[in-house]
């Protein structure tokens, strides 16, 4: 077995394109030899700012010799068939093989050795590499069928085991030299296989493993951060950055003026990060400090003093451009920074940014008028014109706008709502358009706005993403909540709804958002109808990643009317616990016998789209007094026979069990309603042991079907077991 080494060199591959770089030279790689009927034994590939290297690991010397066939026609086929099959594949009627009546075409194709293979391979990766974004270059750029890579091709290195694949691509031929670093050692070297590759480059200042390199700064900036007393501010995306930024990484420790630690640490870090991809600091307090963190590419012979000194002078530019901006921003008032977003178009159907946040405004205060968001949720009961129950006692908790805080929290979300948006023309989101919201919020605090006005602000776009904070003050809730809303309400009601991947206005995310700050606030709303179905998708799509069956989400939805997610999620949590229990199971699986039986029978369930689940407690059967005859089936089927036990044992357990689970569905309190159903499964079980269902006796097995129906609504009060997978 024999290693394949690939370097392909060129001028400074951008950072962010070189992970992605990686990952497709070694697909790219293994689809050529997968072709040839190669595999490697191990693929490693590396990335530097001017290299991009492959080493295949375990690679026979020549492939097998294989004989391939294809299927033809019937002999009993038409000739014309026949006629298309050997223009097919190029042979004659003799050189067919017959076996079964059936026409097979065999070739033999012996081996090939495994170098060619991969001189042939080389050319074909660089010209189908999907670079986001590529060039021509030199002389031959004025043919567009000349070669386009990242940035000018420098030189290939293609070694398989000591020996050089020959391959030739835009003028470049392949070889065994490179060059080390492009300061310390800028001369050629030439690798002997793919075993000293790593190692030769090192010795010539080049770390080709883009992991080691990130180690390297990890640790450095850690070990001089601490020596000056001082926490390094970890930053993943950052330290991938500068690594893709480097061949030979050397962290440095460096300071700016104090002065700047006035303007928000987010500004100083953003401008840190974004313009000179710099760490930075905290103090011992936990505050920024006035230092940071960058990343040189070279062993300075001063300890890197110089390059310390010119990056502060750099970022001391930027930050007085940011405080330039911070300043001057103050000046003006966000209520008359928003009077601008009447200038700014939101969509040409919606109107402008000012109209948008006018319709936030009268939301967020609506959402708090009517107990959607409460100033004091413990004391208002948990929903919004629905009954509920609180022990035996049904109670209504609509809004109560005589709460203290009602109506002071409305007024607040209406004043954050019209000046969350109010920075959107400020200089600062000018020039750092990730600060919006957030520099929002520290104008609104230094202009001395209520501080859960200026909290809201700050905070009014999260959830961003999964991983973001949800928020938890009703004024920021009630506002985000309404700026998600009012996209999702308008952008549907344009016809702008996300089809397939294409989601150009975030809807999918606003969803998203809609759904964390409902579930995990624990509010009660009713989503509108035209939403519920794209709702009930992203529901699937997020619990799924928290344990949540799916299954279980769509038995749920199934009954039809359920447009409150908290009050759904509770339903479908102890759905969840319920069936994987014994008891769970084994009423599913009667459940399922008992549909099946009536479903043969044509009797189908009931439509449910319009009923509420479950909220109409009580048994639709008589009182068991006022049958006449104890225990016989009641309901869409009367009897006149005496049952047998088993069927008036179900009789009895349904009478029960019937009313206690609807009654416990109506008060919201489904593990109840489970525990009642749970009660039914002993009874099932012995009914179908004891009990045959097709009787001879018409009224006999009329009745029992009637049963059998009985237990099927009996259990969709509940949830429709139907679509319980299992």
């Amino acid at each position: 077995m024999t290693d394949f080494l690939l370097e392909l060199r060129s001028e400074e591959i951008p950072a962010r394109m070189q992970t992605k770089a990686r990952e497709d030279l070694a697909r790219l790689f293994a689809g050529e030899l997968a072709r040839a009927g190669l595999a490697a034994a191990e693929t490693v590939s590396y990335a530097t700012p001017r290299r991009l290297a492959l080493i295949l690991r375990g690679l026979p010397e020549a492939t097998e010799a294989v004989s391939e066939e294809v299927k033809g026609p019937k002999t009993s086929a038409p000739p014309q068939a026949l006629e298309g099959f050997l223009r097919k594949t190029g042979l004659t009627r003799e050189q067919l093989v017959e076996r079964d009546g059936v026409f097979f075409a065999v070739s033999e194709k012996p081996g090939r050795a495994t170098a060619d293979v991969l001189a042939d391979a080389i050319p074909a990766v660089i010209r189908a590499f999907p670079w986001p974004k590529s060039m021509r270059w030199g002389a031959a750029s004025a043919s567009t069928e000349s070669l386009r890579w990242v940035r000018p091709l420098q030189g290939i290195v293609a070694l398989f085991g000591e020996t050089v694949v020959p391959a030739s691509i835009a003028g470049v031929e392949s070889g065994a030299a490179t060059v080390g670093h492009r300061f310390h050692h800028p001369g050629a070297i030439t690798i002997g296989s793919a075993a000293d590759y790593v190692e030769k480059l090192r010795a010539c200042h080049v770390i080709v493993d883009q992991a080691e390199r990130e180690s390297i700064i990890a640790l450095g900036a850690t070990m001089l951060t601490a020596k000056a007393g001082l926490t390094l501010v970890r930053d993943e995306g950052l330290l991938a950055e500068n690594a893709g930024l480097t061949e030979y990484p050397i962290p440095l420790l460096g300071r700016f003026d104090a002065a700047y630690l006035d303007v928000p640490p987010e500004v100083i870090q953003l401008t840190a990060r974004v313009n000179q991809k710099y760490f930075v600091c905290r103090d011992a307090e936990g505050k920024l400090a006035n230092a940071f963190v960058c990343t040189a590419n070279i062993d300075a012979a001063d300890g890197g003093a110089k390059i310390v000194e010119g990056n502060r002078k750099v970022l001391a530019a930027r930050l007085s451009d940011a405080r330039f901006f911070y300043d001057t921003d103050l000046k003006v008032p966000l209520e008359e920074q928003a009077k601008k977003l009447d200038r700014i178009v939101f969509h040409e159907k919606l109107g402008t940014v000012a109209d948008k946040v006018e319709r936030v405004a009268k939301l967020a205060r609506w959402l708090v008028e009517s107990g959607v968001v409460s100033p004091l949720p413990a004391r208002e009961g948990p929903g919004v014109g629905n009954e509920t129950h609180h022990g035996s006692a049904k109670i209504t908790p609509t809004p109560d706008h005589s709460l203290p805080g009602r109506g002071e929290l409305a007024d607040q979300a209406g004043r954050a709502a019209r000046l969350a948006k109010a920075d959107l023309v400020t200089g600062m989101v000018g020039e750092f358009p990730e600060l919006q919201g957030l520099i929002g919020g520290y104008y609104a605090a230094a202009q001395r706005e209520d501080a859960a006005v200026a909290e809201a602000i700050r905070d009014h776009y999260k959830p961003v993403g999964a991983g973001d904070d949800v928020p938890t003050a009703p004024v920021t809730v009630a506002v985000a909540l309404a700026d998600k809303l009012d996209s999702l309400q308008q952008f549907f009601a344009i016809g702008q709804a996300p089809t397939g991947s294409k989601d150009p206005f975030a809807l999918r995310r606003s969803a998203l958002g809609v759904i964390r700050l409902l579930t995990e606030n624990g509010l009660r709303y009713r989503v509108p109808g035209e939403l519920l179905d794209f709702f009930a998708d992203r529901l699937k799509v997020q619990q799924r990643e928290a344990g949540v069956r799916h299954d279980l989400i769509d038995a749920v939805f199934a009954l039809g009317g359920e447009d409150d997610l908290v009050r759904l999620l509770s339903r479908v949590k102890a759905l969840q616990s319920f069936v994987t229990t014994d008891d769970g199971a084994n009423l599913l699986a009667g459940y399922k016998r008992a549909a099946n039986i009536l479903k043969k029978e044509g009797r189908v369930a009931p439509s449910t789209t319009d009923r509420h689940p479950g909220l109409e407690p009580g048994s639709r059967f008589l009182d068991a007094e006022d049958s006449g005859t104890p225990g016989q089936a009641r309901g869409d089927e009367t009897t006149a026979y005496a049952p047998e036990p088993a069927e008036a044992a179900l009789v009895a357990a349904l009478d029960i069990a019937e009313p206690a689970a609807a009654q416990a569905v109506a008060r919201e309190d489904f593990e109840g309603a489970m525990a009642a159903l749970a009660t039914l499964r002993a009874p099932i079980d012995r009914f179908f042991d004891d009990v045959t269902v097709n009787d001879a006796d018409p009224a006999k097995r009329a009745a029992r079907l009637a049963l059998l129906a009985r237990v099927r609504e009996a259990v969709h009060g509940v949830a429709d077991f139907s679509r319980i997978e299992g």
